[in-house]
């Protein structure tokens, strides 16, 4: 080839680079086929067309261009990179891993190829090998070292430690890829989901082809609501690495936090024709069978998940969470035997406890059940953050702020959009049932507990000079901001509705935060969902959540805070009389249609029959109460507290004055009815 085809050549795969640098790999792919034509056996060209074809997802395609390239340039290492990518996007792990290897034959020093065989290697099961890769890495680039000791530092909850570290590698170089990545987890282990997705998506911008990115970046968007970026991202991922069984089972995850259930159960299909005993998809495949009333099938895959890994505490909870469930005698000595070990996380010696003390308490070993629960309890209760004297301290804020002058002056303020039904209350005081029933109405969608309403409230904080925060937030803000309050609740939660005209927010923790419904929705209904102190309090105690409520896992600390909820319920009527709906939970399975009559009517609409056939109606529910509400009504909740009156002596000294204040009709310990 002469000096002047050669530069003509050179300047045109500069061209061609540029276009993928500059993310238009549709035109780097032309332009490299043009060329071709005229240059059929240049490798440059071939690998540059492959690596365009990568970017587009041609896995097929830039695997034969890959090949050529690599038949007539078996020396070029990174050639071996790219192919190896290309290899393992189709699933070929096994000859993927020798083209990683064979490039680093070629180019010991390819940080890049270390890296993407030590993933590949981690995919593929091989631990150990792993580990030597990212040795060998960590020896030829000292950053890498601090990245991986900053990982560390966030494995032991040095968060603080974690993020210094990297700021600290980060002001050297700020388009470090990798360090990008680990500080987006570093952010996402402090809550900073903010944070995180920034970092990351800056990674991904610099590297379109860095899966595990994309991955973390779904998961920071997932954890701010941003349900359809979430997925999105994952696609990126899984498109990047098809044959990822655990990035299937993700995306199986984020589709069901979104309420797309057919949709989560053929992601955790895929993920399990790809890994058949993975038990993170068994698990999720569980999840999603339950939530769609398809109990049968649900114990089925729990009890696969737990053959798969019988240290998981979690999935012998899942099993208990039914409600409906029994463990048989193996499944009760297989737990104990795991609890005796002394080998398991504090996460899955609690699910084991508390999952024997449902089967204790089903075997009416009530003394035993307790004592589970409460060791249970305890090992969540050092894992959460809940400081009981500062939710006091807000509630008194609450109260002092939101005033019947307070609200005579924003009469006027809010979106008048009259479709939210707001059920709140503490957890497992009949709020399921309750949606249920008023869900079975033809012009109300049932939804889920919705975080949204807490959500904008909080972010009224946000971005002041003044460093106010909620609620002394609203009492400056005019009308127009309030009723974009409004607005942006109407809009977060279109997309757990189905088209009818009402919808439920069954958050229950929601009832802090009144006030600030009433403000922003002033149209907007709420039921409180009221049920026995002690049967609201032990029943909140004995359950075991997926997530928040870090209140529940102390007694005394459920006593003080049932009483701010009572005294803050009490606030609300005083100052917005008939704004709330009061359904007590033992009225409500005395009497069930004189208190579904009520709910339509507070809620303004024509009654319905079908309303008192809620176990027949077809819908997803996702909370610990979802298999009881799909049957006809029952009692033997009622008064459960009474089998532990006991054990609860100082739950019932912390809420003597409440229980002083019950109905005639509601019994108190020590007092029949």
């Amino acid at each position: 080839m002469d000096t002047a085809t050669e530069t003509k050549l050179r300047d045109v795969v500069e061209r061609i680079v540029v276009c993928i640098q500059q993310g238009n790999h549709a035109g780097a792919e032309a332009l490299a086929q043009e060329t071709l034509q005229d240059y059929p056996n240049e490798p440059n060209l071939l690998r540059i067309l492959g690596i365009a074809l990568l970017q587009q997802l041609k896995f097929d395609d830039a695997l034969s261009h890959l090949l050529a390239s690599v038949k007539i340039d078996p020396e070029h290492a990174y050639s071996h990179e790219q192919l190896g990518l290309a290899l393992a996007a189709l699933g070929r792990l096994d000859e993927a891993e020798v083209s990683l290897e064979t490039a680093i034959r070629l180019n010991p020093t390819s940080e890049t190829a270390y890296s993407k065989l030590a993933r590949l290697q981690a995919m593929h099961g091989k631990d150990e090998e792993s580990r030597k890769t990212r040795d060998h890495l960590f020896e030829l680039a000292p950053r890498r070292r601090k990245l991986n000791d900053a990982m560390q530092l966030q494995a032991e909850g040095k968060l603080a430690e974690a993020r210094q570290l990297i700021k600290n590698v980060l002001r050297q170089h700020p388009d470090d890829i990798n360090a990008l990545h680990v500080m987006g987890g570093i952010c996402m282990a402090q809550e900073a989901f903010n944070d995180a997705e920034a970092f990351l998506r800056k990674a991904v911008e610099l590297a379109p082809d860095f899966a595990i990115a994309w991955s973390v970046l779904s998961a920071s968007l997932k954890e701010q609501g941003k349900f359809e970026e979430a997925i999105e991202a994952l696609v990126q991922a899984l498109a990047l690495e098809p044959r990822n069984a655990g990035g299937h089972c993700s995306l199986g995850n984020t589709l069901m936090a979104w309420g797309k259930e057919e949709s989560a159960l053929s992601s955790f299909e895929t993920a399990l024709a790809i890994q058949p005993d993975l038990a993170s998809a068994l698990l999720g495949k569980g999840h999603v069978l339950k939530t769609m009333g398809n109990q049968d099938d649900a114990i089925r895959a729990y009890r696969a998940s737990a053959r798969a890994r019988p240290d998981l505490g979690e999935i012998y909870w899942s099993l208990a969470n039914l409600k409906t469930f029994r463990f048989d005698p193996d499944e009760v000595k297989a737990m104990q035997a795991q609890l005796d070990s002394g080998q398991l996380t504090d996460g899955s010696e609690a699910h084991f406890c508390y999952s024997l003390g449902k089967h204790f308490e089903d075997d009416k070993d009530y003394s035993k059940a307790f004592q589970y629960y409460t060791r249970g309890g305890a090992i969540k209760r050092r894992e959460v953050n809940f400081d009981p004297v500062e939710f006091v301290v807000q509630s008194e804020k609450i109260i002092e702020i939101f005033t019947p002058e307070f609200f005579a002056q924003r009469e006027s303020f809010g979106f008048s959009d009259p479709a939210p039904i707001f059920i709140v209350g503490l957890p497992r005081s009949g709020s399921t049932l309750i949606e249920q029933i008023l869900s079975s109405h033809s012009e109300i969608d049932g939804t889920a507990e919705l975080p949204d309403l807490i959500t904008l409230a909080y972010q009224t904080g946000q971005n002041r000079f003044d460093k106010l925060i909620y609620p002394e937030t609203l009492v400056d803000m005019d009308s127009e901001h309030v009723e974009d309050l409004g607005k942006e609740y109407i809009k977060r939660t279109l997309r757990h509705r189905q088209g009818a005209a009402y919808f439920t927010d069954k958050m229950p923790n929601n009832f802090s935060h009144i006030g600030f419904l009433h403000l922003i929705l002033s149209n907007a209904k709420v039921i409180d969902a009221r049920r026995h102190p002690l049967d609201s309090c032990f029943g909140t105690f004995k359950q075991l959540f997926a997530k928040g409520q870090p209140f529940s896992y102390d007694l005394f600390e459920l006593g003080q805070y049932y009483k701010c909820y009572a005294r803050l319920m009490e606030h609300w009527d005083r100052v917005l009389p008939g704004k709330v709906l009061r359904v007590q939970y033992e009225d409500n399975i005395a009497d069930p249609e004189n208190q579904a009559r009520r709910m339509i009517e507070h809620c303004g609409l024509e009654w319905e029959d079908q309303v008192l056939r809620f176990y027949e109606t077809e819908r997803s529910v996702k909370t610990a109460s979802s298999e009881q509400v799909r049957q006809p009504i029952y009692n033997k909740s009622v008064n459960s507290w009474k089998r532990y009156e006991t054990e609860l002596a100082d739950l019932i000294l912390v809420l003597e004055d409440v229980l002083a204040k019950l109905p005639e009709h509601l019994e108190r310990p020590g007092v029949p009815s």
